[in-house]
């Protein structure tokens, strides 16, 4: 079944080389990185398809307002700022790349890891103030440490992978993966409850859905290791932002590396209280940004809109999300 996609809006930065790949394939592409509401409302009537990263929220007003709407595309693996039950009730296909930036957000993940238990940025900090403060900064070795990896799709999986050759012990949390593929990247698989007790570090790498929505909180603190270290570079709303400040300010949480938060940009003062918590590390949602991973996106969602057009013109597989062509 082939699409009539003539025309495509992307947005939030998507890497140049997407609509490179569209234009060659006789494909009208826009390409603008920031956009109003109002000004999306206005302007994606006349698209037949809408590429978004994170930033742009597709909600059922904007596919409403996009009345030549075929295709939602997101750049990346999460979906959840797509009203994706508003768009297949309207008969628009919802795609992404799942696996594009999975490297890149591992990577970071690894490396906030590592900065958290060496306390690299606030010894960074002092030392550019004047201040030589070796012992206050003395860390912790990773090695014989015990990882939980909620989360065992392609980023966590390859979390495993590196922190394993790291020396970690990795314990593991999927519902929809097996204790056998689990052996397959070092990780032994566990119920949460088993979890709690043991994680020295917890990693999240799930989806943001309703029963993940503040999954992480004060009843998971109390039932963890005094001193547990969170690192979350996959949702946020993964995290009850009260509970995890609480948790900081008592002990313990002994440290939080956060990239992704409820509100992006934030603007809630709590949330910015856990921003500049001393015992926390704060990234702007970097996670896939990388010149890679973005080259990696761009190029999957638009060899997956020119599959949809013109199907068979590459190899690229079909990340369907909302399955309107399996109806």
């Amino acid at each position: 079944m082939a699409l009539n996609i003539g025309s495509v809006l992307i947005l939030d930065g998507v890497g140049q080389n997407c609509g490179e790949i569209l234009a060659q394939n006789g494909i009208y592409a826009t390409n603008t990185v920031k956009i109003t509401e109002e000004e999306l409302l206005r302007t994606v009537s006349v698209y037949d398809a809408l590429v978004v990263r994170s930033a742009t929220q597709v909600t059922k007003e904007v596919l409403d307002a996009g009345k030549e709407l075929k295709v939602v595309a997101r750049a990346g693996a999460g979906v959840d700022n797509i009203d994706v039950g508003a768009a297949a009730d309207k008969g628009i296909c919802v795609i992404n790349a799942p696996g594009a930036n999975a490297l890149s957000a591992c990577e970071m993940t690894c490396g906030l890891i590592m900065t958290l238990t060496r306390h690299i940025v606030p010894a960074v900090s002092a030392l550019r103030d004047g201040r030589w403060e070796r012992s206050k900064y003395t860390g912790t070795e990773v090695n014989g440490r015990t990882l939980a990896i909620l989360g065992l799709g392609r980023v966590g999986r390859e979390v495993a992978v590196r922190m394993h050759a790291f020396g970690m012990k990795i314990i593991g949390y999927d519902p929809f993966v097996t204790a056998e593929q689990c052996k397959s990247f070092h990780c032994t698989k566990m119920e949460l409850d088993e979890i709690w007790p043991l994680a020295e570090y917890i990693t999240l790498h799930t989806p943001l859905i309703e029963s993940t929505r503040n999954f992480i909180n004060a009843d998971v603190f109390k039932r963890c290791k005094k001193g547990v270290k969170i690192i979350n570079v996959g949702r946020g709303g993964l995290i009850n932002e009260k509970d995890l400040l609480d948790a900081l300010n008592s002990g313990q949480v002994g440290g939080a590396a956060i990239d992704v938060f409820e509100q992006e940009p934030p603007t809630d003062p709590l949330t910015w209280q856990i921003i500049k918590h001393p015992s926390v590390i704060a990234t702007p949602h970097l996670g896939a940004s990388t010149k890679e991973a973005q080259l990696r996106v761009g190029q999957e969602i638009a060899e997956q809109l020119v599959n949809l057009a013109k199907p068979g013109t590459y190899a690229t597989p079909l990340a369907e999300v909302t399955s309107i062509f399996k109806k």
